[in-house]
């Protein structure tokens, strides 16, 4: 590969790195906000923003100056979820969850450090969970991320309980090392996750691995409600349930 291939190649990734920095700002980025978060050149930064602009991976908003991700990422993200079959194969699962429960059904991957909601039910209640499809949560304050983790490879488990930072989003959220080692043990002998007002004030949810054939979760399937509706006792009784969808979706999704 020559100089130019290489500074080609680079470009690129700056391109995608931007593109994943958008999708961390659900209102939207100035072109400066994005230059100093990617530590590049504002000249560099707005060359870049301009192309992914006519390519429809960002749109721009004249008013507030700020840029957003586009419908090509959107279209790109629906046919990565159906490949998965999280679309199509997995939705009818979560529907018959949600209608058991009349609760939010959410299943979620790991992507690095974070969970990724790739579909969600919603109950019929007024009151809706936020966690929608695309959404980048916490490993360690959400009943799904602990899932994913209690059951990761073992060594992929051990190196995120130590490495993972314990950045607190509420009072209830896990910040001692000691407390998360051993939060993670008890969600992989009890074999379901709790997360209490850890997350956001006022919310629950319960949530339990989908297992691959060598007992390694692919992904997470949670239930979601206020805190008002369900408390932890009737979050637990709803585990047989999301166990058999879980089984359910190991059996029909592709693995990975």
């Amino acid at each position: 590969m020559d100089v130019k291939e290489d500074t080609k190649t680079d470009m690129i990734g700056k391109a995608l790195g931007l593109l994943v920095l958008l999708g961390n700002e659900p209102k939207g980025a100035s072109a400066s906000d994005l230059a100093r978060q990617a530590e590049l050149p504002f000249s560099t930064t707005y060359r870049l923003l301009g192309s992914l602009t006519r390519d429809g991976f960002v749109d721009y908003e004249p008013d507030g100056r700020r840029y957003h991700l586009g419908l090509r990422v959107f279209q790109l993200g629906q046919r990565v979820s159906n490949h998965h079959g999280f679309a199509g194969t997995a939705r009818p699962i979560l529907q018959r969850v949600t209608e058991a429960t009349g609760e939010a059904t959410i299943l979620s991957v790991r992507d690095g450090h974070h969970h990724l909601t790739v579909n969600k039910v919603d109950g019929p209640q007024m009151f809706r969970v936020t966690s929608d499809p695309g959404h980048l949560g916490m490993l360690h304050t959400t009943a799904v991320g602990k899932a994913l983790l209690a059951f990761a490879d073992d060594d992929e488990r051990r190196r995120l309980v130590e490495e993972l930072e314990l950045e607190p989003l509420t009072e209830s959220s896990i910040t001692d090392r000691d407390v998360f080692r051993l939060e993670i043990e008890k969600v992989r002998r009890q074999g379901y996750a709790i997360m209490d007002e850890e997350n956001e004030v006022g919310m629950r949810a319960v949530a339990v691995p989908v297992l691959n054939s060598q007992g390694v979760a692919f992904a997470a399937l949670a239930t979601a409600v206020p805190v008002f509706r369900m408390s932890v006792e009737q979050l637990v009784a709803v585990v047989p349930l999301l166990k058999s969808a879980a089984s359910e979706l190991a059996d029909r999704l592709p693995q990975r």
